[in-house]
């Protein structure tokens, strides 16, 4: 029996394999279902399993389902192979633990999940439920990048809008930008919530992206949106850097013409 949710979850992992954003084991993917997609991915499920401490607590999300990549396991392979390498799991009723329904055979979710569950929470918060999607990938260009420019969001957003008109339209919020952290354990994870509030999009320094998104689609075109920017953006500087560019004024007009709000910062 096919789903339509987990096609599309399969389809998307392949697209960014292909992009060259997750080598290896790297980068995860986590999507909230909704009512009618639990409800139909119910015969799949399996509630013997046990509940697991998540190590923080997701009182917004609790009784939620989620599709999650799994630890240590490579995207290319949920093509072909989804249970070995993905999964659906619940949030408990207090938010604090999980159990696994379906898939992750012999595997547990990606080790960023608390980094994924944070940013949900806070998505959720914002976006009335309306963001359903935690992309986290090694977009090559990005990470370069981090090696550059100066490691703060006002820097990278004017930089990354300048680089192609439709920017500016995709990610008005502009991006966040975190500082080199150890990936996997709660701190990093809070202090890419804290961002997430007010970004759709947050780098982190010498290692990848955190995208959120209301589809599947929505998130890997944003994602592949930014790291289009930041290839131009490295060729401009491997030329010897710009010689002119889209001023403030014409970012106003842009955002007048197609009834966006620019992030203040970055336009200044």
């Amino acid at each position: 029996m096919k789903i339509n949710f987990i096609e599309e979850f399969k389809k998307i992992t392949q697209d960014a394999w292909k992009k060259g954003w997750h080598e290896r084991n790297g980068g995860n993917l986590t999507y909230r279902l909704t009512e009618a997609e639990v409800e139909e991915a119910k015969t799949l499920f399996n509630e013997d399993g046990q509940w697991i401490d998540l190590n923080i607590e997701i009182e917004n999300l609790k009784n939620e389902y989620f599709l999650v990549t799994g630890s240590g396991k490579f995207l290319k392979n949920i093509q072909e192979d989804i249970t070995s390498n993905a999964g659906i799991i619940k949030i408990s009723e207090d938010g604090k633990q999980y159990k696994t329904l379906w898939g992750l055979d012999n595997a547990v979710p990606t080790s960023e999940l608390p980094s994924h569950l944070k940013s949900h929470s806070i998505k959720y918060e914002k976006t009335n439920g309306a963001h359903r999607v935690i992309m986290h990938s090694h977009p090559t260009n990005l990470i370069a990048l981090t090696f550059v420019l100066p490691l703060d969001g006002k820097t990278f957003t004017r930089e990354l809008w300048e680089m192609a008109t439709e920017c500016p339209v995709v990610f008005p919020d502009g991006i966040g930008v975190l500082p080199w952290m150890v990936p996997g354990e709660v701190h990093i994870g809070l202090e890419t919530e804290k961002l997430m509030a007010k970004h759709d999009a947050v780098i982190w320094a010498h290692h990848g992206m955190f995208c959120s998104g209301e589809t599947l689609d929505l998130t890997f075109a944003l994602m592949d949106t930014i790291e289009k920017s930041a290839e131009i953006l490295v060729k401009v500087l491997s030329m010897g850097g710009k010689r002119q560019t889209i001023q403030k004024e014409e970012f106003e007009e842009l955002a007048k013409a197609f009834n966006v709000t620019l992030e203040e910062e970055a336009l200044k």
